[in-house]
């Protein structure tokens, strides 16, 4: 059995963060575990707002030491981290287990925000853990914040941005478009959704039908997990990259309302190709 691990927070809701990961890696047929970093809570007295609760960091090095040094993984993803010390101890962890397939999803908004979290903290995930990343997935918000260019808005923008991103560390770089580039005016097919893939040489234009949803909580998230356990099952980036989008695609076709705020995907639509089975 292959073991995987997510650095990330604790959506309450379920749709997003570490619980969104471990359905995927359940779907890639992976045995998922888990380094929580924070947990993050929605008052649905206060139109759904988000609330954010660190775990101490002598908490959060006690899993790392269960997971890196007592299991060991094929594969590692962190999302979001939430403090400095999650950031340093992933790191660390990356670094002296020498995890070569790393995924980092720099999530540096909650959905529905579009003010960086934490402009500090953003800068230390650029700097400590760009040049571990593999792979790294920034939306168009924070594939801007890591190259330092404005609003992305165009495929030729996102390239410029893929180009310093790499520059900076990062061995390959997937920068998720889809519906938010169509919204932004970004590419004239507004019936698929585009995102593009950079190796540090060439660019790949990524596509496939445009689920017209707001049913898309934890999109972000899963299409790293997906991309993550790709890599732990031997399968090379691009392939990993390519058969992670046609995964959170079919988990977007099928997503759902949670109640009047949300709702996510659902990967567990992916059982029907049985691909993995």
């Amino acid at each position: 059995m292959l073991k995987i691990v997510t650095i990330a927070g604790s959506d309450a809701s379920g749709g997003a963060g570490l619980e969104a990961d471990l359905k995927t890696f359940e779907e890639y047929g992976l045995y998922g575990m888990t380094a929580v970093t924070l947990i993050a809570t929605m008052d649905p007295a206060n139109n759904w707002s988000h609330v954010v609760f660190p775990l101490e960091e002598k908490a959060l090095r006690a899993q790392m030491e269960t997971i890196f040094r007592g299991v060991g993984v094929a594969a590692a993803k962190s999302g979001m981290l939430g403090t400095d010390y999650a950031v340093e101890l992933t790191r660390e962890y990356i670094s002296k287990y020498k995890v070569t397939n790393y995924v980092l999803d720099p999530v540096m908004i909650c959905k529905g925000n579009d003010e960086a979290l934490n402009i500090e903290l953003d800068n230390a995930i650029a700097e400590k853990l760009l040049p571990l990343a593999k792979v790294v997935t920034p939306n168009l918000f924070e594939a801007a914040q890591l190259s330092g260019l404005k609003k992305l808005t165009t495929v030729d923008q996102m390239k410029e941005a893929a180009k310093i991103i790499a520059q900076k560390g990062a061995s390959h770089v997937f920068i998720k478009g889809g519906a938010k580039l169509i919204d932004l005016g970004g590419v004239a097919n507004n019936t698929k959704a585009t995102d593009l893939y950079y190796d540090g040489k060439n660019f790949k234009i990524i596509e496939e039908n445009l689920v017209k949803t707001t049913w898309n909580h934890g999109a972000g998230c899963t299409t790293a997990a997906a991309i993550t356990s790709g890599l732990a099952r031997g399968l090379g980036v691009y392939e990993s990259i390519a058969l992670a989008k046609k995964f959170i695609t079919r988990s977007l076709e099928n997503g759902f309302a949670l109640n009047q705020w949300v709702g996510p995907g659902n990967p567990s639509a992916w059982r029907k190709n049985k691909l993995f089975r």
